[in-house]
Order: C-alpha cells, then structure tokens, then sequence
C-alpha cells in the first residue's frame, strides 16, 4: 500500500490527533501548500507552503471561473516538506499513531512500519539524517478544492532531492504549477452595468448597457514558493476583454447580436446613454421585446477575463479564459399611448 494510501486509512480510523508522549506526533494536514503543518513542539517545522501576492483591483467580488470546462487548476502537486530531521519526527508520529490505535487493520500497520525500516534503515540511511544540509524530503500536496479522486492522483511516497535540483517526477511543483494555482486566488469586480432609461426600460425601446473606463483593471495573482536553494514563482494576470449580456427573457434582441460587447480603446465598454440618443443603436445593450408584468427580468452581465502567466526561468504562456457575472433586476413596460 502506497504511503499515502496507508495514512488515509490511519486519519478515517484515529482521525490523526495530536496525543501526548514522546515521540513528537504531526498530523497529516493535508492542504494547499501546507500539509503535515501540524506539531507537538517546535522542532518540527510547518512545510513549505506556498504564498500569494495580489496586485491591481485584487478587492474584488468574486473569484474567476475558466471558461474552458476541461481545465480545473491543479489538484495535487510534490513539493519540498521536511528537512531530514523533521521527516524522521514526522514518520516517527505516524507510527507511534498506528501502533497505539487498536481499530487500525494490522496490514496498515505494517505498512507504516515497514516504510519507516525503509526509510530508517533502508536505501536512505537513517532518513539521510546526515545530509541534513544537502536536500529536503518532497511530499504530495494537494488543493483542497479539488475533487478526493484527484487530490490523491499524488500518491507518490515522499522522496529526497538535493538542494538546488527539481526532481523529474510527474506533478513537481514547477511555475506552470504555480500559474494554474495562482488563477484560483484571483479576485475581479463584479458586473452591475448601468443602464438607460434609469428607470423602466420601454417594450421596443434600446436599452443602453455601458461600463465606465475605471470600473475593470487588469488584476494579478502572484505564487512563490522557496525552500532551501529553491525558488519558484508564477504571476498570472486576467485582462478584461469582453462583456456578455444575458437579458434574461428570450423574447429580447441583443445589441450587438452576439451579445458581446468588447472593450474600447480607454478601457470602457459600450457607450453611455446621453440626450439626443433616442434614435440611435447603442454599441451595447437590449432591445426587449415584451413586459416584465408586475415582475422584473434578470439581466446577466458576464465579463471575460484573457489569462496569461510568467513565471520563473522565463516560464509563461496563456491559460483559458476567465468569467465572472452579475444579475440586476430589470423592470420592463409597455409604452403607453394617449389618443385624443
């Protein structure tokens, strides 16, 4: 059974607490760039996790979804988690958890035991204890808003790598890693357009949907991640291109008829509604073609967001799409006729 095979089945059945008495016990905390963080004492140091900086209009209403539904960040990744000593605490733990929980099958038990004679004195040495100086063990980490099924897709058993060297091993963090990463953490401004008439849109009658030039900004995520003679970093940046309209009945008429209004030269998007306008096409918005009644309809403004990433090495390229929207209520009324 896989290392991290064994210590799902240790968790479902002792749930990995903390106990007392020695040795140092760490929990597996599985979690974003942060896992086996948990300890007794403060020998044993928290793993490498990974750390975000954002810049532009990164106060956002919501996070960024891909438009592309075959892609998803990544979901479980390797990178460096202890030091040569840590590791020894931290397999030390798992084992001193295994052994003094009687609901643990005894084929796990072994398991644990054997990996740890593996480790203690098998092809690495007493834990390489004395090259503490000269690498770090990796181990899997995973996104904790990706699905079970693919978080544990990781389940490679922790293995030692020199320092200043990036294992050739599937899904070792690298800065493509880091960039997929990065995309989840984006914040972006919602999507309420402002809308002519004010009030009441007319049955027949355009209705204007423009966004001023300050309302979208380009907004970046970076992701860095440093141990001991590593570095590696991504920034990931969504640029709005686009907006979508959504009327919310299908008895309306787009403007334009993809329902796509593209970003203006000075960032703005469509045009706004000003006296002496009333016969003309607006760049963007709706024409309704019936009433809401007593209701109202919901007009979805969806923008997109172009990605692309750089990253450490000279690393980079483009990610798919991004989208967030909004719905605002509209009230739409028929004209009224007087005749004399």
């Amino acid at each position: 059974m896989k290392w991290l095979q064994s210590l799902t089945v240790l968790a479902a059945c002792s749930a990995l607490v903390l106990i007392s008495g020695d040795p140092a016990v760490a929990g597996t905390n599985f979690g974003y760039g942060n896992v086996g963080a948990s300890k007794k004492d403060d020998t044993i140091a928290a793993a490498v996790a990974i750390h975000y900086t954002s810049s532009g209009n990164s106060g956002g209403s919501g996070t960024i979804t891909s438009a592309d539904s075959n892609w998803t960040p990544p979901a479980c990744w390797y990178a460096p988690e202890w030091s040569a000593s840590d590791f020894q605490k931290f397999r030390q733990g798992v084992y001193f958890s295994a052994v003094h929980d009687p609901d643990l099958p005894s084929d796990v038990r072994g398991d644990i035991s054997d990996e740890n004679q593996n480790y203690a004195n098998g092809d690495y040495d007493n834990y390489n204890l004395d090259k503490e100086k000269e690498g770090m063990w990796w181990g899997p980490q995973q996104n904790p808003n990706a699905s079970l099924a693919d978080q544990s897709k990781c389940d490679k058993d922790p293995f030692w790598v020199k320092k200043g060297e990036t294992p050739d091993v599937p899904q070792a963090v690298k800065p493509e890693t880091l960039a997929g990463l990065a995309y989840e953490q984006i914040h972006v401004p919602g999507t309420k357009v402002t809308l002519a008439p004010s009030g009441a849109s007319k049955v027949n009658l355009p209705t204007w949907a423009w966004l001023d030039k300050g309302d979208f900004q380009p907004v970046s995520v970076t992701a860095s991640l440093d141990a001991p003679g590593l570095h590696i970093e991504a920034t990931t940046v969504a640029k709005p291109v686009a907006l979508s309209i959504n009327p919310g009945t299908k008895d309306a008429e787009l403007l334009p008829a993809s329902g796509k209004c593209v970003l203006n030269d000075d960032g703005s998007i469509g045009q706004p509604y000003a006296r002496g306008k009333a016969d003309e096409t607006p760049p963007c918005g709706v024409i309704y073609r019936r009433s809401s009644g007593n209701g109202t309809f919901d007009l979805r403004a969806t923008a997109t967001w172009e990605i692309t990433w750089t990253g450490t090495g000279g690393a980079g390229g483009s990610l798919p799409d991004g989208e967030y929207g909004n719905n605002q209520a509209v009230t739409v009324q028929e004209i009224q006729a007087v005749n004399r």
